[in-house]
């Protein structure tokens, strides 16, 4: 089996995250989300997102060969909204370094992803707890960052050699909103 470098991998798609806070998209403002299903087949999932979400690919090279990250992103341009960006990514890594069924190398990578995700925006880890998404492994965390004043909320699992990441990103003042647990807990895997 491959001996996986866990800082740096995982933490690709959550510094995305961080990313895009940071970046200013021109899309118009919507009063009232409306919220559509979004199907991926390559991915294999299907999300509810309160806008149109766009892809973006990077291909980054490891110590376990290339890996290419695959991120669908929602950012509102609302000032008053909930949630800044909504985001789901995933990757799939090389065959036999990764796979839901070995218990201890998941929960050592959804861990580390857990830490490398504080460490890679400069914040702290306020809450993380282990979950299922059906029959595969994961971790529901929140990270605080930029001084407090923002926050990624994440829902992450291991599905086959698939890591998928979903992500809410939002200030803090607007921390405990019904959107973002509405497009975490959306997240169906298709089968």
């Amino acid at each position: 089996m491959t001996q996986l470098h866990f800082p740096g991998i995982a933490s690709r798609l959550l510094l995305s995250a961080a990313i895009f806070i940071g970046m200013t998209v021109q899309i118009a403002a919507q009063s009232k989300p409306k919220w559509e299903e979004y199907r991926s087949y390559d991915g294999r999932f299907r999300v509810l997102t309160p806008g149109a979400m766009r892809l973006k690919a990077d291909t980054v090279s490891t110590a376990i060969g290339t890996l290419t990250y695959h991120t669908y992103f929602f950012e509102d341009a609302d000032k008053d909204a909930d949630n800044v960006v909504y985001m789901l990514s995933y990757c799939d890594y090389p065959e036999g370094s990764l796979h839901h069924d070995s218990t201890d190398l998941v929960r050592d990578f959804l861990q580390a992803t857990v830490e490398e995700s504080a460490f890679s925006v400069a914040g702290a880890v306020t809450w993380s707890n282990s979950i299922s998404v059906g029959r595969y492994p994961g971790k529901l965390w929140r990270v605080d960052y930029k001084d407090g004043r923002v926050v990624i909320k994440t829902k992450a699992l291991i599905a086959g050699r698939r890591y998928y990441s979903i992500q809410t990103v939002m200030r803090k003042d607007r921390s405990l909103n019904s959107a973002a647990d509405k497009f975490l807990d959306s997240f169906r895997l298709l089968e």
